[in-house]
């Protein structure tokens, strides 16, 4: 069944600007019994940081795979917008995975927009943790960030210690981040319309979202991180990238009762 979008306010009386959206998309194989699955990313990545290993994987077990890129530099309230007309113009209602501040940006379409499923990956969600941890562990590169300047990550923070450094340096040349304040200062997100099941995974060794906040995050939905120690920040590009992706697609499939 295709479901409609939570209408707010704001909407009516301040629209968010339509803008073009790049959407990746790997449907020819789609079973039509199961809900499409959308990856939203997070802070400087695009769909592209999905097209490579994630979204064939979703497209491999049936599922109808898409991967968005918000607006870049948009508000929150923008990138909300974009992932909710997205979803909702999908065939039926659709699965939500969002990577990073993409999660905070799931989180919030959840109350806008009754997901059939989402998944929470590396999650950025509480702000002031994430940014001390991040001048803690990248002072130099988060510095100028933090007076509206560019973030610039480094391959410590988004990938674990096996993945080759040329790779490493090729990721992070198509990283362009400038964080708005208001993914460090926000209000908490909405409860979800219609208590979805919702998975909060990550790992114990990501030098972006510390330990204490995923274990918080996983308590606001009602259960506990599902963790991949050893691996970085950035699940889906990570050398063990193809562990999490297949126990976010088992999960999905219990969850959705397909037997698939």
């Amino acid at each position: 069944m295709k479901s409609s979008p939570v209408l707010r306010f704001d909407d009516w009386t301040d629209p968010v600007r339509p803008v073009e959206r790049e959407l990746i998309s790997l449907t020819e194989d789609a079973n039509k019994d199961l809900p499409p699955v959308l990856f939203v990313p997070g802070l400087g990545h695009g769909a592209w940081a999905f097209a490579e290993h994630w979204l064939p994987a979703a497209a491999a077990r049936g599922f109808a795979a898409h991967a968005l890129t918000p607006r870049p530099g948009g508000s929150r309230r923008a990138q909300v917008h974009d992932v909710v007309q997205v979803a909702a113009s999908l065939p039926r209602q659709t699965v939500l995975i969002g990577h990073g501040a993409g999660a905070l940006v799931v989180a919030y379409a959840m109350g806008r927009y009754p997901v059939r499923a989402a998944v929470l990956a590396a999650p950025v969600m509480d702000g002031w943790p994430t940014l001390w941890t991040a001048l803690k562990t990248n002072p130099l590169g988060t510095l100028p960030a933090v007076f509206g300047g560019r973030l610039r990550l480094n391959r410590k923070q988004l990938f674990s210690a096996g993945l080759p450094d040329e790779r490493a340096r090729e990721i992070l040349d198509r990283v362009v981040a400038r964080p708005r304040r208001e993914l460090v200062v926000h209000d908490p997100a909405p409860r979800p319309v219609g208590d979805p099941p919702v998975l909060v995974v990550g790992s114990p060794d990501d030098r972006v979202v510390p330990r204490s906040s995923l274990d918080r995050t996983a308590t606001r939905y009602g259960g506990a991180p599902l963790l991949f120690p050893g691996m970085g920040h950035d699940l889906m590009l990570d050398v063990d990238q193809a562990e999490p992706i297949e126990a976010i697609l088992d999960w999905l499939t219990k969850e959705l009762g397909t037997g698939g």
